[in-house]
């Protein structure tokens, strides 16, 4: 073997050296170059910095405690803001998260069991979605106003899309779409009771909506014809609270 050559056992030793430093090193927005001690532990009690967005605050964790170190507005549009957060993690590390902040979403499965009780129809709309390049077949949903309360949101969604009001309705779950990066929750209701109105879409929005059976919304589910996942979460919730005989 040639002098200087590596060999595994040297070249794990410097990889370890490598670990070992890049556990060490720290990261621009700290306390030594970043924001003074005083403001980073009153960050950590706050849970949020004065330039957070509203409803962006950082609440701990049983495995250890969370610190908003500084946000940054990095776009502002009109149906959502993205900021750039530096946040200390449970573990004490400070990490960049970029973070798309939204005042919330409605859906709306809407169910006429009238007919047939066995096998209800529900609403559908089709309409095109740029972002996933596609028309897709989807239940009514909007966003939220940052004024306006969740269920008077989901009935002004409900009947400016389809022109349906409902009686009844229901709470049937709550859930983050993608809470790596996305701060909006959506909240779905089960609007039963229906009678038809006057449909007022946005102006932008271009919606064809009919009334199917569960069962084949079901097949649709199955054979991905909805792959959109409020939908589908709607769906198979309202099939399974059937299931367990909850009204």
């Amino acid at each position: 073997m040639q002098s200087g050559q590596k060999t595994p056992l040297k070249m794990a030793e410097k990889a370890n050296r490598g670990k070992a430093k890049s556990k060490t090193h720290k990261h621009p927005i700290s306390e030594k170059r970043g924001a003074p001690r005083k403001k980073v532990e009153a960050v950590a009690k706050s849970g949020r910095s004065k330039s957070t967005s509203p409803g962006s605050a950082l609440n701990g964790n049983k495995g250890g405690k969370v610190a908003l170190v500084s946000s940054k507005l990095a776009y502002q549009g009109p149906l959502f803001d993205v900021y750039t957060d530096y946040v200390r993690e449970p573990e004490g590390d400070t990490a960049r998260r970029d973070v798309i902040r939204h005042s919330g979403s409605v859906v709306i499965l809407a169910v006429d069991d009238t007919r047939n009780p066995a096998d209800p129809l529900i609403v559908v709309e089709r309409q095109y979605r740029h972002a996933a390049g596609q028309y897709m077949w989807e239940i009514p949903a909007g966003r939220k106003e940052p004024e306006e309360a969740v269920l008077p949101g989901a009935k002004r969604e409900l009947l400016e899309e389809t022109g349906y009001m409902a009686k009844r309705w229901s709470k049937i779950a709550r859930f983050y779409v993608s809470p790596g990066f996305l701060g909006e929750w959506m909240q779905v209701y089960l609007a039963e009771g229906l009678s038809c109105g006057e449909s007022a879409p946005d102006e932008d929005e271009y919606i064809q909506h009919q009334q199917i059976p569960l069962s084949q919304a079901l097949e649709w589910v199955d054979s991905g014809k909805i792959i959109d996942a409020k939908s589908i979460i709607a769906i198979l919730m309202y099939v399974r609270r059937r299931a367990a005989g909850i009204s």
